[in-house]
């Protein structure tokens, strides 16, 4: 997934991150008056001095917001589903070729023998058709998280000006950074309050768990739309 410029992420963000910070200090406001620490019970003073850079972690975002989280259940859901089906479908061929094993001592080996490579290739086909299932199921997956990470990455905007920062980081790039510059919390109640479950489940693709037909697959699933950038 690509970010706006704005957004930075990658490993190669360590390298030189001291220099740009202390570059962006000359920007931040004048004196700020020291604040009690809300969590200091010994009452001493600390200073407060906002961050022009912030961290977010993005799959604790994705798991802790309604969307996520109605996506991922979604997901659960289809996958509950397509379990049942291909169980049912296992059932049905085992009996039959169960069936078809008991004739074969009262049938001609020619026939017996064109009755078991039809079966062959329909249990074949309908395998294909399953797997074909799965797979687009897993390309729904990330079609949805793309689409929640392309929705809420602009929202970092609102935060940014909030804060007085300048960028957003990645926290997986971070080596060790303070609690207060994590700004992940922050956006999860930001996009709730805007998005809330996402997009009305009627507009999103219904799942394809008919019962498969041999020799055909999954009807494609469309591709999402380009992140930001491409």
């Amino acid at each position: 997934m690509r970010f706006p410029p704005r957004f930075i992420e990658g490993p190669g963000l360590c390298l030189g991150l001291v220099a740009l910070v202390a570059g962006l200090g000359g920007i931040l406001p004048g004196p700020v008056a020291a604040q009690q620490s809300a969590g200091d019970s010994r009452g001493e003073a600390v200073i407060r001095v906002p961050s022009p850079v912030l961290t977010l972690d993005w799959e604790a975002l994705f798991e802790t917001t309604r969307w996520g989280k109605r996506i991922r259940a979604d997901l659960a859901a289809e996958s509950r589903a397509l379990s049942d089906e291909n169980n049912r479908i296992a059932d049905d061929l085992i009996a039959e070729e169960k069936a078809l094993t008991e004739r074969r001592a009262t049938m001609d080996p020619t026939a017996f023998r064109t009755e078991a490579n039809a079966f062959d290739e329909r249990a074949t086909g309908i395998r294909n058709a399953q797997k074909a299932k799965a797979q687009a199921l897993s390309r729904r997956f990330e079609e949805s998280r793309q689409a929640f990470f392309e929705a809420v990455t602009p929202m970092l905007d609102d935060i940014l000006a909030k804060r007085g920062a300048v960028m957003v980081l990645d926290r997986r790039v971070i080596i060790r950074g303070l609690a207060e510059a994590d700004v992940t919390d922050d956006l999860v109640r930001l996009v709730d309050g805007k998005l809330g479950d996402g997009p009305a489940a009627a507009e999103a693709a219904a799942p394809d768990t008919s019962a498969a037909t041999p020799g055909t697959v999954a009807p494609e699933t469309p591709a999402a739309p380009a992140a930001p950038g491409n």
